[in-house]
């Protein structure tokens, strides 16, 4: 127990001003957050943000923001307030999402998000060579070079893409290809993905893209579906309890790649087994 103690005494006092000094930087296990909006948070957001943080979107110590300045800082939410600088951002699934890491894998020194979600994002915007591409890939090569890993990609984007046809059956070949071109780029083939099936859309065409996302048969990727989680009153995005929710469905899906304190565990393809739904 003193030994936590002093780690956790360490970890604030190497930390000034909000920007985290190298020696702990450089323990990170580094997650790039990704998509649109219910990635980057609209949880109790109605023309302002409410406020309110659960308690288990809290700040930690241990989990670590790359902020549009390319610096890491203490996160805490939103996490994507200066990504989505002209959005007003809330609640979304990162900060749940690294808890629940840091609760299940207490092992991990620090856990870095890499905030890179956009809202009202088509998938065809995220395509290799594009502003939203070449700025998730800036920001995922900045957030190594002081240290630490990239462990996975999170992914929530698709509603865009429901409005038309067209979209919506070019969605799956557009998806796989923007998977492999992450994973080319970062030079990690087996890179973990977890990617969430929608819970809404804009348009007419959301079971068209969902069968996309569900029928994707990539190794190592795990798919998180949101549908039936609450939804805000406008049918579009995630409430904040339905956030918090996610994030954690997320972490225990990314938890299923990661090695046991005792022995490596070997990931396994295919989508995650269907969540049980709060009571």
């Amino acid at each position: 127990m003193p030994s936590i103690l002093l780690w956790l005494l360490g970890v604030i006092i190497a930390t000034e001003g909000g920007v985290v000094r190298p020696q702990v930087e450089a323990q990170k296990t580094i997650f790039i957050l990704a998509g649109q909006s219910n990635m980057a948070g609209r949880g109790g957001v109605a023309n302002v943000w409410d406020g309110v943080v659960p308690v288990q979107c809290r700040e930690n110590p241990s989990i670590l923001r790359l902020s549009a300045g390319l610096e890491w800082v203490e996160a805490k939410e939103p996490l994507h307030r200066d990504i989505e600088a002209t959005e007003t951002t809330g609640i979304g699934p990162g900060m749940a999402f690294a808890n629940r890491i840091l609760k299940k894998k207490p092992e991990l020194a620090v856990v870095g998000l890499v905030p890179c979600a956009v809202g009202g994002t088509n998938i065809s915007e995220w395509e290799r060579g594009r502003k939203l591409y070449n700025h998730m890939m800036r920001r995922a090569k900045a957030s190594v070079r002081s240290g630490g890993s990239i462990s996975a990609l999170l992914w929530y984007q698709g509603e865009s893409d429901t409005i038309n046809l067209t979209d919506a059956q070019a969605y799956g070949s557009r998806l796989r290809k923007f998977f492999s071109d992450v994973r080319a780029d970062l030079q990690s083939p087996l890179l973990p993905i977890v990617q969430v099936a929608l819970a809404s859309g804009i348009g007419p065409y959301v079971e068209t893209v969902r069968e996309a996302q569900l029928g994707m048969d990539l190794l190592n990727l795990r798919t998180v579906d949101a549908k039936g989680l609450a939804l805000k009153s406008d049918e579009l995005h995630l409430s904040t309890p339905a956030q918090v929710h996610l994030g954690q469905m997320m972490a225990d899906a990314l938890l299923r790649f990661l090695p046991t304190p005792s022995h490596a565990q070997a990931p396994h393809p295919n989508q995650a087994p269907p969540p049980q739904r709060p009571s």
